[in-house]
């Protein structure tokens, strides 16, 4: 498993992670004697890197990770995130009380410490702007209670916002073959800064397996049944902003990626990305072993051509850039 450097922390991750909110909730039924096979599998095969929050299954993904994890703390690195247990929108949420107990029941419940990278959780553009979140964070971080920080965005302006306080070691962006927006300024700005990059939701939340016709349904805790069109947050967070049955027409326009790269557009995807030195690492989610083998096989397929990354800029830029919705 190639590692790369985790901005300036001094840590070196998986360049293909996990991301644990599928095994927390809201993407259907899950099975946590499954979830911890899954788990148990990607650090067999070298992952060193999980990303987590507080809200995911009420603490159910990081009380997962503590077990997984156990007598591997030295080794096993996890990011959590905080501020959406409470209203985001309130600036009482980011006072030093409140994230001081989000952070003390996040070491409760990962049985650790310290947090290796402690994340705002999409917070709103106005908490950013104001910036004093980010003392507290530093408070935290001088205390050694958490190793680093960053923030979990939805947006490119927001990113470059969060740039601009030395403080932030990392950012977490959408990014993927239907979100492409980030590469012309914020990957270059983080990269300059020295910043480290988590890519979430790498394959459009599922869209780009290709295993979606229009006639596919999801379960009702499926935030794919119920944030379709953002009814309950961000609808970037949810088929990269997509209408579901044009995201369905994109995916069959790409499929043509997976040729020569075991015939998986999963694993054309999540290369795609990892060809960007810029990017830290990918962080797909996964409900059992065998999604965790599908995308830890990315890495062993060949990269794109300069004349293939030509093609999907072209195709992003007339075809999807339009169709995307949210703030982004």
């Amino acid at each position: 498993m190639q590692k790369r450097p985790l901005g300036k922390t001094g840590l070196s991750v998986s360049e293909i992670s996990f991301g644990t909110w599928a095994i927390g909730g809201a993407w259907g039924k899950t099975d946590e004697k499954e979830s911890l096979r899954a788990l148990e599998k990607a650090i067999d095969e070298g992952v060193n890197f999980f990303d987590t929050a507080d809200v995911y299954g009420d603490g159910r993904s990081e009380r997962l990770l503590a077990q997984a994890t156990r007598g591997k703390e030295d080794r096993i690195h996890i990011a959590t995130k905080f501020c959406r247990a409470g209203d985001i929108h309130d600036p009482q949420t980011y006072r030093e009380d409140r994230v001081r107990q989000w952070c003390e029941a996040s070491l409760r419940r990962l049985g650790r410490e310290t947090i290796d990278l402690y994340q705002i959780h999409c917070p709103p553009k106005f908490i950013l702007e104001d910036g004093s979140v980010f003392e507290v964070l530093d408070r935290l971080q001088a205390e050694g209670k958490i190793r680093a920080y960053g923030v979990s965005v939805e947006s490119v302006e927001e990113g470059l916002i969060c740039l601009r306080y030395p403080g932030v070691q990392a950012l977490q962006i959408i990014f993927n073959l239907f979100r492409q927006k980030p590469i012309d300024e914020l990957l270059p700005a983080a990269h300059r800064q020295g910043v480290g990059l988590l890519v979430r939701l790498p394959l459009a939340s599922g869209l780009l397996t290709g295993k979606f016709t229009v006639h596919s349904r999801f379960e009702s805790s499926d935030h794919r049944h119920f944030n379709r069109n953002g009814e309950h947050f961000n609808v970037g967070e949810t088929f990269a902003g997509l209408p579901f049955e044009k995201g369905v027409e994109l995916a069959q326009q790409l499929a043509w990626i997976a040729d020569g790269r075991d015939g998986s557009m999963t694993r054309a995807s999540l290369r795609w990305l990892l060809d960007f030195p810029e990017i830290t690492c990918v962080i797909p989610g996964f409900k059992n072993v065998k999604q965790v083998e599908d995308n830890l096989a990315a890495r062993w397929v060949k990269p794109f051509t300069e004349e293939e990354r030509a093609r999907l800029r072209k195709f992003y830029h007339e075809h999807v850039h339009a169709h995307i919705r949210g703030n982004y």
